[in-house]
């Protein structure tokens, strides 16, 4: 994102927790594991220590500074750690780092590195490798799609931001004047812009991962695997385009005690019906989301079939598609108004996705902390109602603003996946009968896809968005003016006023009152967004696999994981 505001996080929400805090749709507490018992057990491990597992879209990115998909934030927790990792109760728990203080004011935090951490080549994990690789995520020369995540460091969105002529903030030039330095070799001090009691949790987050100096100087270093120096458990061993995609256990990471997997192999399909079947056949240990995809279609059959392997679990995270809101006809706040109004939501989550999906009326998805319990149940997402005659209305009444007799062609666009194509072409026949527009689906690829989408090269455009912490400006900062993550490149003044009183706020009440005004102006006013559903993390996990995470967000993690003897 260009323009991310500093979140300032007072101390009276302490309680909101840490960034990967476990939280499921109605119930808080551990991060769910897909089967009982210590992945330190010894006895009853197999022998063979291979896990299979599939992705249904190869990664963009191996680099930790451009990743922003949940396909890629599954392959990069096997190759590389941050200061801290998440454990199985969605704790922080050393990771590089293995103790830090935090100062009483919350500004400053001290990370004593792990003299034990090393690189893959034997290189010792120093101070200076997280400094050089945060000045490099931050320069504005890497446009690093999440480059916002480390705007809590004092002076980062400065120096990130300091070619933009539009940033009215203090520019800064020289990285030494950002929050961060390597006092010695295996010491880093973090200075905060304001205290912001998640930010521990967020070093976890693959933004903040140290990258190996010789990817300054390596242009191979992460697009040929045989190039790749990595700090995680696992390292790459093969990478076959399209096919599939190899790690092996890393034998000098600092925890090898932790890690019981030999080895992962991730085959590349984005077929879900083959997905299936080679979970049914023995080739898969583990399908379904968020790396892989159940045909929905026989969500229930398979529920029926294999009960104590299927889990449909609440994740915080909301599916829409976004309009581009500078591109005809979707200029018009009544045509997408009448969009979004147009369809049955209720019957795409029972007939189409049949996870449990819970039909969505607004962004910020169960889950997510407001100021006592969930934001959901304090601000009910009643911004809107399906109603096609208001419909109908509405889009007359755009056509007839923008001068239209027809209205012009629309392509909604998709990337590869049954779902995202059935759930397309069940919505594109809600349009076709209750507004009787002609919309034509396109399927892209996941890459070209991300792309066209970040590039507004589409007019309606399938997203989804998980949290990355656990607070309402996740979901609604983004929406905001200049914001790299806001494809629709929507832009409204009180909308941005809204956000940032969240900031300015110390009363806790306030800040989620401006929380649902700003979701009001998103939804109920401009419509930029057009929420559909709050995602379920549907899988099956083979009764032999144990101590897979998955935290509140629907983010998964395998690197703990290991195999009994079936």
């Amino acid at each position: 994102m260009k323009r991310k505001s500093l979140l300032v996080l007072l101390t009276l929400i302490l309680a909101f927790g840490t960034v990967l805090a476990a939280c499921g749709s109605k119930n808080e507490g551990t991060t769910s594991n897909t089967g009982t018992g210590s992945a330190g057990e010894e006895s009853g491990l197999a022998k063979d220590q291979v896990l299979k597992i599939n992705l249904t879209a190869e990664p963009p990115t191996l680099d930790p500074a451009q990743a922003k998909d949940s396909q890629t934030n599954t392959v990069l927790k096997f190759l590389y750690e941050g200061l801290v990792r998440i454990d199985a109760d969605g704790k922080e728990a050393p990771g590089v780092a293995k103790d830090w203080t935090i100062s009483e004011d919350g500004l400053k935090y001290v990370f004593n590195l792990n003299p034990d951490a090393k690189w893959s080549n034997g290189d010792a994990i120093t101070a200076e490798d997280f400094v050089r690789s945060w000045e490099r995520a931050l320069k504005p020369e890497t446009a690093s799609p999440y480059a916002y995540q480390l705007y809590y460091i004092k002076g980062a969105e400065g120096y990130n931001l300091s070619k933009d002529e539009t940033y009215k903030g203090t520019k800064i030039t020289d990285f030494s004047q950002v929050g961060v330095k390597a006092t010695d070799e295996h010491t880093l001090e973090v200075t905060l812009e304001n205290p912001t009691p998640y930010f521990l949790g967020l070093t976890a987050f693959y933004t903040y991962y140290p990258v190996h100096q010789s990817a300054d100087t390596n242009d191979k270093f992460f697009t040929d695997y045989k190039n790749m120096i990595v700090n995680g458990p696992f390292v790459m061993d093969q990478y076959a385009k399209g096919q599939k995609i190899v790690v092996k256990k890393n034998e000098g990471y600092h925890a090898a005690s932790d890690i019981k997997l030999s080895e992962i192999n991730m085959s590349l399909t984005s077929s879900s019906a083959s997905e299936l079947q080679a979970y049914k056949s023995g080739q898969l240990d583990y399908t379904g989301a968020p790396n892989g995809e159940i045909p929905t279609d026989q969500i229930p059959s398979v529920k029926a079939e294999l009960p104590d392997e299927f889990k449909a679990t609440g994740i915080a995270s909301t599916y829409y598609y976004q309009f581009n809101v500078n591109e005809a006809p979707f200029n018009n706040a009544k045509i997408r108004k009448a969009f979004a109004m147009s369809i049955e939501r209720q019957l795409i989550v029972d007939k189409v996705t049949q996870g449990g999906q819970v039909p969505a009326f607004g962004f910020v998805p169960p889950g997510i902390r407001g100021e006592n319990g969930e934001f959901r149940d304090e601000h009910k997402d009643d911004y809107f109602t399906e109603n096609v005659e208001e419909a109908k209305a509405l889009l007359a009444e755009g056509m007839k603003e923008e001068g239209y007799t027809t209205l012009p062609a629309v392509t909604l666009i998709y990337n590869t996946s049954d779902a995202h194509a059935k759930i397309a072409l069940a919505i594109a026949d809600m349009w076709k009968k209750n507004l009787g527009v002609d919309v034509k689906t396109e399927n892209q690829e996941w890459g070209v896809f991300l792309e066209n989408r970040q590039n507004q090269n589409f007019q309606v455009a399938r997203a989804g968005w998980s949290a990355d912490y656990n607070d309402p400006y996740n979901f609604l900062e983004m929406w905001t003016t200049g914001n790299t993550n806001n494809d629709s490149k929507f832009s409204n003044e009180q909308y941005d006023k809204d956000v940032k009183d969240t900031v300015k706020s110390a009363d806790p009440a306030a800040r989620m009152a401006a929380f649902a005004d700003a979701e009001k102006v998103l939804i109920q006013d401009e419509m930029a967004v057009m929420p559909i559903y709050y995602y379920t993390n549907v899988s099956l996990t083979k009764p032999y696999l144990k101590g897979v995470q998955l935290d509140f967000s629907g983010a998964i993690d395998f690197t703990r994981a290991y195999l009994e003897e079936k």
